[in-house]
């Protein structure tokens, strides 16, 4: 094998491992009653991008889908923000780009009908490196296949950055609340030390008093 074909097989490798590392892509198929609603949540970084699609089966086959098996979806961001609404439908697509760092909701709801039935949704959700569509930026920019390895591994490193950073940060959370715990639970344990001893003294006192009084010492 020649360089060129040893450095490729190398590029393909570490973008292979990289990966399987970066990115969160989440594929489903669930049943929903009707009436009822369903949430998926996704941990997702600041800056990172985001994708999903969703559609309802047609439970009849060659047969428009009922209007009664149409679902309403919304995404919000972990303040409650809306980044996605639709009313009524039986598919649609969001994409956008996360404002913050947090748990990001998919909600689902059912029309409720009598008689009762249940719809089953596919339901297909990415973020950070697994989120772009690879072959439209080969499409859209006329590149080698070699350039466009480089590129994914390029953005692929750089989900990892990021990735790193922001367990960094939690990690950084969790220790300041570690010690925030720690310190309550000392200053917690010194009051119940002090109340201990003072009901003790309070009751020595007390028998002492008694035993005076009654002139039993």
């Amino acid at each position: 094998m020649n360089s060129m074909g040893r450095f490729s097989c190398r590029i393909l490798i570490a973008l292979a491992m990289t990966t399987a590392m970066m990115g969160s892509g989440e594929a489903m198929r669930f049943d929903l009653k009707s009436g009822d609603s369903k949430c998926i949540a996704d941990d997702i970084n600041q800056n990172a991008m985001t994708v999903g699609k969703y559609s309802v089966i047609n439970p009849l086959d060659g047969y428009p889908l009922p209007d009664s098996h149409k679902a309403t979806v919304r995404v919000t961001s972990p303040y409650g923000h809306h980044y996605h609404y639709a009313e009524h439908v039986e598919s649609g697509n969001f994409a956008f780009t996360a404002a913050e760092t947090g748990d990001y909701m998919v909600c689902f709801w059912a029309p409720d009908h009598k008689p009762p039935f249940t719809l089953s949704i596919e339901f297909d959700w990415k973020t950070g490196f697994s989120s772009k569509d690879w072959s439209k930026v080969a499409k859209k920019d006329q590149i080698e296949e070699m350039e466009l390895e480089l590129m994914k591994l390029l953005d692929a490193v750089s989900s990892i950055h990021n990735e790193m950073f922001y367990l960094r940060e939690r990690e950084e959370e969790m220790q300041e609340l570690n010690m925030a715990t720690k310190g309550k639970m000392a200053t917690f344990s010194f009051l119940s030390i002090f109340v201990c001893l003072s009901v003790a003294a309070l009751q020595l006192w007390h028998l002492k008093s008694f035993f005076e009084r009654k002139k039993l010492i």
